[in-house]
């Protein structure tokens, strides 16, 4: 017990101290907006696929400050949408496009700059941003903890509400995060809002924790603490190849997913050097990042470099995920 809490204080001392620089350079960077050859790029992906991008950019145009900037989705979009033109944001990346819906009318046509040749379903609906992530789920199980509470690994949804497993489920909370939310949002498109309802009541009695963050079940897993994770296919797959026993199972209805993409803010798009690194950032890095990072399939012919990922997944019926105000109204029933 002492090392688990020794070890979350070094977390939460560890997110203090990364949250004083990321503020330190959102300072830094909007200090020096005012100078030339200065573009901020508000990101919602992970610290380590930022921190790759970032050194790739520095990399292809030293002549010009750019920075990424990691930036929650909902906060980023809230932002934009409230400063609308005025924000110092030049480029967003990895937004929901639910969010980008509702910020669209705050984003310039931008589609032209895209090169890549894109999959019937991932192709952006509108030309003010370009699709740049499929975040797609599963059901992640530790065969270690599994194995020692003697228990057979689930198959179904129905098997998490097995007694046995009280206590050992966690789940990302649908209102602080997306991942979370396609989950719960697959359930209500397939077993209709009352079942799924139902079913969420039924199956908190076995959670452990309905995570902040989409990627909290996973670190769970990784400690130790629950057997069952419902969380990011990526994740899950990245950490089994780091050495953990995990095991990615395919959700009886198909994997759970939702988009993301990428814009420039409006009045923005006449400016060369944002235009350059837009450019790169949505064909070269675009690619880097499906090979290395997260291969959900967004491209004809695209390429996964990451070993053992699960081929031929199945999706689930996500219809109406980029729907916010849907999304507004379910989150208003869900009561955990």
């Amino acid at each position: 017990m002492y090392n688990y809490l020794y070890e979350q204080k070094g977390d939460i001392l560890k997110k203090i101290i990364i949250g004083l620089l990321a503020a330190c350079a959102c300072l830094l960077a909007i200090m020096q907006k005012q100078e030339a050859n200065t573009i901020i790029v508000y990101s919602s992906m992970e610290q380590f696929r930022n921190d790759e991008l970032q050194k790739q950019l520095n990399q292809k145009f030293p002549d010009l400050h750019v920075f990424v900037m990691y930036m929650p989705t909902a906060k980023a979009a809230a932002r934009i949408h409230v400063e609308q033109e005025n924000t110092d944001a030049d480029i967003v990346v990895n937004l929901e496009t639910a969010y980008l819906e509702m910020i669209k009318d705050q984003l310039a046509q931008s589609s032209q700059f895209s090169k890549l040749d894109y999959l019937a379903d991932a192709k952006s609906p509108d030309d003010r941003y370009v699709i740049w992530d499929r975040q797609a789920g599963s059901i992640i199980v530790n065969k270690d903890v599994i194995k020692k509470h003697h228990l057979d690994i689930p198959k179904t949804y129905d098997d998490l509400l097995k007694p046995e497993y009280k206590g050992l489920i966690a789940m990302p909370d649908p209102k602080s995060g997306g991942t979370g939310y396609f989950f719960y949002k697959n359930l209500v498109n397939k077993l209709g809002e009352k079942a799924a309802l139902n079913y969420i009541d039924r199956l908190a009695v076995n959670v452990k924790q309905f995570s902040e963050s989409g990627s909290g079940p996973v670190k769970l897993l990784i400690q130790g603490e629950v057997a069952i994770g419902l969380g990011l296919t990526f994740q899950g797959v990245n950490e089994s190849n780091n050495g953990n026993h995990f095991e990615i199972l395919r959700p009886e209805f198909g994997s759970p997913y939702s988009l993301t993409g990428a814009g420039i803010i409006k009045g923005r798009e006449h400016n060369k050097d944002i235009q350059r690194v837009y450019s790169f950032i949505i064909n070269d890095f675009l690619v880097y990042d499906k090979e290395y990072f997260s291969p959900e399939p967004i491209l004809k012919q695209q390429v996964n470099r990451i070993p053992h990922y699960p081929k031929d997944i199945q999706y689930a019926d996500m219809n109406g995920i980029e729907d916010l105000k849907e999304k507004e109204r379910l989150l208003s029933l869900w009561k955990y």
